[in-house]
């Protein structure tokens, strides 16, 4: 698994020198875990990071577990001690909280990066492939088969910027499936909306660093009133992946001051495709109809 020193959540805007964030390697450590130090990865995933940034007896006391089982699923992750993963973890919340202004100090540097058509293409294609290379499987087929029931209602959130991808997923999602709608910004809407959430219903919430208070205050709500929730986020992850029965992360950094939306999209197109093959035969039907439906409008 690529980057697997003690500067996990380093920079990364240096091509392929992207390093994996603790969630990251937790993640693909799960299949080959213990009983004993799956428990210790749930306890992190379930409060990540601020489980992990607690004393090694107060993360093994939060786990159920033994101290020594705590720094033996730390070493698991490639880390020499649990200083060395509690930097890592400090140095991801860090990231988390990088502003637009930060970011243009972090690239003053880089201006032939910013100017060089070729280097920026090699600095997109390198996230795309990052973001690809550690989405996990597992809950990448849980959204695709979530999203592809029909008998579920489809719910979509996002924030200022990411609202763009809610809104050009439901138009995809629209024409694949029925009962799938944009959740409008208006608090009564918001209110109405968790207040019918139940089990037949799925969020689907997209949510970057800097995270909103709001969307993750939502997405709980939603999770406790039995909705599934979808996230998709970065790799730091928002805190609403607590509350997220799966979680899809894409890489956000950009050669501007400004995170990129572009890895989110290509895992959107990914999940559509995905929606599109499950549905099978019952999507030409649908786009059939739905074409019939327009001829006929333009008719009129």
């Amino acid at each position: 698994m690529a980057g697997q020193d003690d500067q996990a959540g380093a920079n990364g805007r240096e091509g392929a020198e992207f390093a994996a964030t603790v969630a990251e390697r937790v993640r693909a450590e799960l299949a080959g875990l213990s009983r004993s130090e799956l428990k210790v990865a749930r306890a992190l995933l379930a409060a990540y990071p601020a489980a992990g940034l607690e004393t090694v007896a107060q993360f093994a006391k939060r786990a159920h577990v033994s101290a020594p089982t705590v720094l033996r699923f730390i070493g698991r992750l490639g880390f020499e001690s649990y200083p060395a993963f509690q930097k890592a973890l400090i140095h991801e919340v860090d990231q988390q909280l990088s502003s637009p202004l930060r970011q243009i100090a972090e690239v003053e540097g880089a201006a032939e990066r910013r100017r060089n058509a070729p280097a920026v293409a090699r600095h997109y294609i390198d996230v795309l492939s990052w973001s690809f290379d550690t989405l996990p499987e597992a809950e990448f087929e849980r959204a695709a088969e979530l999203l592809a029931d029909p008998g579920r209602q489809i719910h979509l959130r996002g924030g200022r910027f990411s609202r763009v991808l809610a809104e050009y997923l439901a138009s995809h999602l629209a024409m694949l499936r029925p009962a799938v709608r944009v959740i409008p910004p208006d608090e009564l809407a918001q209110a109405t909306t968790l207040l019918d959430f139940g089990q037949r219903d799925v969020l689907v919430l997209f949510d970057y660093r800097r995270y909103d208070p709001d969307l993750v205050g939502f997405a709980r709500e939603a999770a406790a009133r039995g909705a599934h929730v979808v996230l998709f986020t970065d790799p730091w992850m928002s805190p609403a992946a607590q509350a997220a029965e799966v979680v899809l992360p894409a890489r956000v950094e950009a050669p501007s001051p400004f995170d990129s939306l572009v890895p989110a999209m290509a895992v959107v197109e990914a999940v559509v495709a995905a929606v599109a093959e499950r549905r099978g035969g019952a999507v030409r039907s649908r786009l059939s109809e739905i074409e019939a439906l327009s001829r006929r409008d333009d008719a009129e």
